[in-house]
């Protein structure tokens, strides 16, 4: 498979990427998304600078909706993935609401 994990890996792979490769890029890719998102917030938290904040803030959402591009990209290309995701959720849900 491709390095994908590696900043300074520009080269472009000599074939195209199977399912279950491409599967795990994209969730490597998910992986980065929320990385960028943590960055930016602890960037913002440094610094007193509105201007920062305000330029970091709308960057932070444009990855949010990366990461639900990607979720949705996962979606399709992993249905038996996706079910167990949604029972996480329905879980989730369910612990939740039971704790209030």
């Amino acid at each position: 498979m491709t390095d994908f994990a590696k900043v300074n890996c520009v080269f472009k792979p000599d074939r195209k990427l199977n399912p279950t490769e491409m599967l795990r890029a994209i969730k490597f890719a998910v992986s980065s998304e929320f990385e960028a998102i943590q960055i930016y917030q602890q960037i913002m938290e440094s610094t007193d600078d509105k201007r920062i904040i305000n330029v970091l803030k709308e960057i932070t959402e444009d990855e949010k909706k990366h990461v639900g591009g990607l979720y949705k990209l996962l979606e399709f290309l992993s249905p038996a993935d996706n079910e167990i995701y949604q029972e996480g959720y329905a879980e989730t849900v369910e612990n939740f609401t039971d704790g209030e």
